[in-house]
């Protein structure tokens, strides 16, 4: 090897071996300071911009729960109306029963009928209540509610179950008895209207289970697009420890191979003592 003080190959060999172990050093200190293997596009860019569309997509189902959410709460709020209403139904039904019985007198009559009538008008205060955030499937006016039910815009349908006297067929003009005649006939009518608010209650019920169904799934599949950035991104901290350890060290060997290579020259003043 050629002795010169001009050029110290072995120092020079020893200083890339040490920049290279300290730029090592970096970036497990980096790894274990943010907790990312991959926190910025310099990084690794295929691998950054993968991650951040999944992450977007993830944020964007936290719209998809809560407009869910929502949905459950405006449909919680329409069963709710419901049971009163087929609690007022069966009622109405047995006043109606009551009143045709022909062995009673006017006033046990009339008091049947304004109980009857003032019944029927607790159904329109339920219905026109059944409302969350100024929303209600249940009174006339409802419509179709439509929901999230997905990061690209699509859609979770809820139909309407009018509940209102006009949905169940009990307007004033027809549920209305003057007579123990039009009483009898009015048991009929209010079998019919139970009947109809089951049916459209039940179909509430299972527009609410559905949606409870899909929210839970929204859920998951949250938590798993979370799970799939966090093994792009994250650095395992028990491996960088580990390596940190080693890098350390191996840094302090090639600061004490750069000061022996250094002292090599200095063999070079042996040549010229007399």
């Amino acid at each position: 090897m050629l002795n010169s003080i001009n050029t110290n190959p072995g120092a020079l060999i020893a200083l890339q071996n040490l920049n290279a172990t300290n730029t090592e050093l970096n970036t497990a200190q980096s790894r274990i300071n943010t907790g990312k293997k991959v926190a910025n596009a310099k990084d690794n860019g295929a691998i950054w911009s993968m991650a951040k569309m999944q992450s977007a997509s993830s944020s964007s189902l936290n719209a998809v729960k809560d407009s869910l959410q929502r949905g459950q709460s405006t449909i919680d709020v329409a069963l709710a109306a419901g049971d009163t209403i087929t609690d007022l139904l069966m009622k109405m039904k047995e006043k109606a029963l009551a009143a045709s019985d022909t062995s009673l007198n006017t006033a046990s009559f009339n008091a049947l009928k304004s109980d009857f009538e003032s019944l029927r008008k607790q159904i329109t205060k339920a219905v026109d209540n059944a409302k969350f955030n100024g929303v209600g499937l249940v009174d006339k006016s409802a419509k179709a509610l439509v929901f999230l039910a997905n990061a690209d815009g699509g859609s979770f349908t809820v139909n309407a179950q009018t509940l209102s006297l006009e949905g169940l067929n009990l307007t004033t003009a027809l549920a209305s008895f003057s007579t123990v005649a039009e009483a009898g006939s009015m048991i009929g009518k209010m079998t019919a209207a139970l009947l109809t608010a089951t049916n459209k209650l039940s179909a509430l019920g299972t527009a609410s289970t559905g949606l409870d169904t899909h929210l839970t799934f929204i859920g998951k599949l949250q938590d798993s697009l979370d799970a799939g950035v966090g093994n792009l991104v994250d650095a395992d901290l028990a491996k960088e420890s580990a390596k940190l350890q080693s890098l350390q060290t191996k840094q302090q060997l090639g600061v004490q191979a750069l000061s022996i290579a250094n002292q090599s020259p200095q063999s070079i003043l042996s040549l010229f003592k007399g």
